[in-house]
């Protein structure tokens, strides 16, 4: 009777596997820490043999070399992938028995990367799971951009074809288990649909095998989210061969070296929660909370190289934290501290602070500085009307584009608000962190620049004018009643404004949004227009039941283009 046990890593989204039999098993894209998973082996009281890559890692150093070399398993990885190491070379269709009936029959699933390699968990010739890696996802694939760009739509397709290949040639009991998709910026989308997932159960929903190829390629590039800047850095490591890992105690540090070390530039991190944080700090340290994406995160804002001191509530906090770190390439924290602010402030210094508050508390303020953080995809969505857009990550090198006065800082759920706050606060600016969930914004009053289309409706139905911003032969095949054609082609070309929406308040919309907000943006820099526009574009209009009309001779309306 064969067993899959999952290695969870949540902080990056991510998922490793030991699988195997009464006496041996194989380790599927291990992480770096693998005290964890020799751990698992011997709860089983099993024999590591194989350890198992999918692919090249572009979002965590591998354990893998490391766990090979300690426990003499043969290391396998495709075939195809430039590695400077021994390792066993596997091609399509090779088998390696892992235990009595047991056997991982590799298949070739590139699309994620070009050498990418699916494994199938086979009992007594049964497909019983898969081990997909950034193949097929649950609900969606991987992303296909991370390798080189002029590589990315041939990838695109690549993924379409491999989703299609392992739907046809296994049943739809197998399951799938993939390494990332639970959170990991590896994933095309982050899909909802539960943790556990089947070949049938995919064949149904998945993005990759429910669109034509057209489709899904179009919809797959367009949604591709920011990549973390220290992926650069996990190819490469993972590719020469990583060192073994380190988790013994840094050195540490009292008041007066972590003043020093401020003093020269270096990054001091407070991983206490964001409450914590903000009631009192050491000046000049930044907020990563431990209990959040502390790994992705930190990584991706660390100049890479840069040395980093930790401060933590407790010893136990410290080891956490070094563990996460560790898995994304920062290896060694050059002081670490424990205790509280008092602890870490010289003598005669007073820790800073500075306010929480929510969007109802934004939303009583006149003329407040407000910064939203979060990543482009998610403000598409919605944001709050005249906000200042600077994702995190960009945040550090764009500090000089914040007008003056109090910053009200916000994300989706606080985490990285705690984060820009701190380094606002670092930075000398009066900041205030709103911790709130992001749709308490619109309940508390405050104005959206992206409204619905039922509100878009109710809005052209008193004052405001509904401008069409699509071409004109997008807007003949239909258009919402009243609507004013004004093509963004012609409004970024300088053309005013057609009559009818001059000096009146705007709604502006285009096929799916995107336009529409380019044109939002645009008539807002203008000056003297107050113009939002709609969520989903006219397919959104369609949907929810809105008539549309087509030009004389255009024939009945069909799907909004």
């Amino acid at each position: 009777m064969y067993f899959v046990d999952t290695i969870d890593v949540p902080g990056l989204g991510n998922r490793g596997y030991l699988a195997g039999g009464a006496h041996s098993a194989a380790v599927v894209d291990p992480p770096r820490d693998i005290d964890r998973v020799i751990a698992a082996a011997a709860r089983r009281d099993v024999r590591i043999t194989h350890v198992v890559e999918t692919h090249v890692h572009n979002d965590y150093v591998t354990g893998g070399l490391e766990l090979a070399r300690i426990t003499g398993a043969a290391y396998l990885v495709p075939a195809a992938a430039r590695v400077g190491y021994e390792r066993v070379p596997v091609a399509d269709g090779d088998r390696t028995r892992i235990d009595d009936g047991l056997v991982l029959r590799a298949l070739a699933t590139p699309g994620h990367t070009p050498h990418h390699t699916s494994y199938v968990l086979e009992e007594a010739g049964r497909s019983v799971a898969v081990f997909t890696g950034g193949s097929l996802l649950i609900g969606t694939v991987g992303r296909p951009d991370l390798v080189e760009p002029g590589l990315t739509g041939r990838l695109a397709r690549a993924q379409y074809d491999s989703a299609h290949r392992l739907a046809a040639e296994l049943p739809d009991e197998t399951a799938v288990l993939p390494t990332h998709g639970f959170g990991s910026f590896c994933s095309a989308t982050q899909a909802a649909g539960g943790a556990v997932t089947t070949i049938g159960r995919e064949r149904a929903v998945n993005e990759a095998l429910v669109k034509d190829v057209d489709a899904f390629v179009a919809d797959l590039l367009a949604g591709l989210d920011d990549i973390p800047a220290y992926y650069a850095h996990m190819g490469p490591a993972n590719a020469q061969g990583p060192a073994p890992v380190d988790l013994t105690p840094p050195r540490p540090a009292d008041a007066e070296e972590i003043a020093a070390r401020l003093a020269a530039g270096e990054w001091v991190v407070d991983l206490r929660n964001r409450v914590a944080f903000a009631k009192g700090h050491v000046a000049g340290s930044l907020n990563f909370e431990a209990e959040g994406q502390l790994a992705t995160y930190l990584a991706w804002l660390l100049p890479w190289g840069k040395p980093v001191t930790l401060l933590a509530e407790t010893p136990a906090q410290l080891a956490d934290a070094q563990r996460e770190l560790v898995r994304v390439g920062i290896d060694r924290p050059a002081a670490a501290a424990t205790g509280s602010p008092a602890d870490w402030t010289r003598q005669g210094e007073r820790p800073r602070s500075f306010p929480r508050a929510t969007f109802a508390a934004l939303a009583a303020q006149d003329g407040a500085v407000v910064l939203d953080v979060r990543r482009d995809s998610e403000r598409e969505a919605e944001y709050i009307k005249g906000s200042l857009h600077i994702p995190l990550h960009q945040l550090r090198g764009r500090l000089t584009e914040i007008p003056e006065g109090t910053v009200w800082v916000h994300c989706a759920g606080g985490m990285r608000a705690a984060i820009a706050a701190s380094l606002l606060d670092a930075a000398g600016r009066d900041v205030v962190a709103v911790d709130d969930g992001f749709a308490a914004a619109r309940d508390a009053g405050l104005p959206m620049a992206r409204i619905t289309p039922a509100e878009a409706e109710e809005r052209v139905g008193s004052d405001a004018v509904l401008l069409d911003v699509r071409e004109p032969d997008e807007w003949a095949a239909g258009h919402a009643p009243g609507a004013v054609l004004a093509p963004l082609s012609s409004l970024t070309a300088g053309e005013l404004l057609p009559k009818a929406a001059q000096g009146r308040p705007i709604v502006a919309i285009c096929r799916s949004g995107k336009r529409s907000r380019e044109a939002a943006a645009l008539l807002t820099a203008r000056g003297g227009t107050d113009v939002v526009d709609v969520i989903g574009g006219m397919r959104a209009w369609a949907e929810a039941g809105l008539p549309v009309v087509a030009e004389s001779g255009a024939g009945t309306p069909g799907p909004p283009r």
